[in-house]
């Protein structure tokens, strides 16, 4: 490595409303945008964006894209002004192929609602690569490798979803059902032990009626494949914000580096 490469991450995003509460978790990001080194840009990798073929954003001012439906009034009313990046979209796109440059495509909440958290002050240039949903785990990952030279340039990779997510079986409060836990439990291990093979393999980490319970689809699990192939063999890992919420909903992180 020819400098000391930008942390990456994965970010169990959970509920929109994380925007607005300010909860441990919350505070969480703040704290981590706090001690991050400030990155050039942030590229977003994020579960609400599923494309055929990949696209990266290259708006230079993206919009807030409020992306559910029957949350307050408040959260439709945040922004999250920050610039766009079109010249690092361009290099991207050299870097990845089949990979097409969107120019109007603005911010999910997968991608805002932390940002509102890490950097509040919405003064870091952010772009959003899309989850190509034709790829298998490995060739996401392999995409992740491709953009791996991009934490030497100060670019911060983030992805954003969750390590269990079953937006059917939810319940009122904290707390997990057992299927969940064993699940989260035994890819938060696998994550510690660098044994990234059976993260891809996911459907047999615990068993696949688990896996199908944890992820009816997949897409919030495969930021994760991304940000697993940005990493280096000898860099440390740390999990943080490891916990399950409404039953089926797992926080979990990831910090590379």
């Amino acid at each position: 490595m020819s400098r000391l490469p930008m942390p990456a991450l994965f970010l169990g995003h959970g509920s929109p409303m994380n925007a607005l509460e300010h909860t441990p978790i919350s505070q969480s990001w703040r704290e981590l945008g706090q001690t991050l080194p400030k990155p050039r840009a942030i590229l977003m990798i994020s579960a609400h964006w599923n494309t055929r073929g990949t696209l990266v954003t290259a708006a230079p001012k993206p919009e807030t894209i409020h992306d559910f439906g029957g949350f307050p009034d408040t959260l439709y009313a945040m922004q999250y002004p920050a610039p766009g990046a079109p010249e690092l979209a361009a290099q991207i796109a050299t870097l990845l192929p089949n990979c097409s440059l969107d120019k109007t495509r603005g911010l999910d909440h997968g991608a805002w609602s932390l940002l509102v958290h890490l950097y509040p002050e919405a003064d870091v240039p952010i772009l959003q690569l899309s989850l190509d949903m034709q790829l298998k785990p490995e060739q996401e990952y392999g995409t992740g490798r491709a953009l791996r030279t991009l934490r030497e340039q100060g670019v911060l990779i983030i992805g954003s979803g969750n390590t269990v997510h079953n937006l059917r079986a939810l319940v009122a409060g904290d707390g997990a059902y057992p299927w969940a836990s064993a699940f989260n439990g035994a890819i938060g291990q696998k994550l510690l032990d660098k044994a990234d093979d059976a993260v891809l393999n996911y459907t047999n980490l615990v068993d696949g009626d688990t896996a199908r319970l944890c992820h009816p689809t997949d897409e919030h699990l495969r930021p994760l494949f991304y940000v697993l192939g940005t990493g280096y063999p000898d860099e440390p890992r740390a999990l943080f914000n490891n916990q399950l919420t409404m039953g089926a909903i797992s926080m979990l992180s990831l910090k590379l580096g």
